[in-house]
């Protein structure tokens, strides 16, 4: 599997490229802005689909811009589906940041957790991790011998977790979605957060002052 990282917009969302490095379709993960610069690290690529792990103003600037270019289907989890079309505190959040108007087309298939979705010959597994807002996923990249690669949005951050003080965050909910989704994952998964550097679990379950404590 082939991993991209793209850092878009102001608030340096990192807007994810994955496909099987075959030269086949590729998934989109938070194009957060920027549609131009991800187009540019596209090039020719088929996109297979753009999945949004929340539904924040900073994850899905571009979303409209390369839904009209490339014609993917945007996926999101079903609670956060609804944030999509309002810009206001209990959408996508942009007007209470000075990012009034950032809005997205609705989308074309409505997750939930155990959801696959394919690319190629890679397959992403949806893990429901409300907290951060409640339709907030990870998604979990595993093959024949065991799970490589977790994408976690802004669930999960190198040393951190996403705020949960946003009109549906709650951080007792987010500690329930780490406890019982990461938690139980190996170690040297790699993890691909929303906004950040790199990380492990392994490095989290050290470090991380957020990780679950017996």
């Amino acid at each position: 599997m082939k991993v991209e990282r793209v850092v878009v917009g102001p608030l340096e969302v990192n807007c994810w490229i994955v496909s099987d490095d075959a030269c086949g379709p590729v998934l989109v993960i938070d194009p957060g802005d920027d549609a131009f610069v991800i187009a540019e690290a596209l090039a020719v690529r088929d996109v297979a689909a753009i999945v949004l792990t929340h539904g924040h103003f900073d994850h899905i600037g571009a979303v409209r811009e390369l839904k009209a270019t490339t014609g993917a289907p945007l996926l999101v989890h079903e609670a956060d589906a609804g944030r999509l079309s309002s810009d206001a505190a209990a959408g996508t959040g942009g007007a209470v940041f000075g990012f009034a108007g950032v809005t997205s087309p609705p989308a074309d298939r409505l997750l939930n957790d155990g959801d696959t979705i394919e690319a190629g010959t890679v397959t992403l597994t949806v893990l429901h991790t409300p907290g951060h807002t409640q339709g907030g996923i990870c998604l979990l990249a595993c093959d024949e011998d065991g799970c490589t690669d977790l994408f976690s949005g802004d669930t999960l951050f190198a040393g951190s977790v996403g705020r949960t003080d946003f009109v549906g965050g709650d951080g007792r909910v987010l500690a329930r979605s780490i406890a019982e989704k990461l938690a139980p994952l190996d170690a040297d998964v790699r993890v691909h957060p929303g906004h950040g550097p790199d990380t492990t679990i392994g490095r989290e379950q050290r470090v991380n002052p957020f990780w679950p404590r017996a």
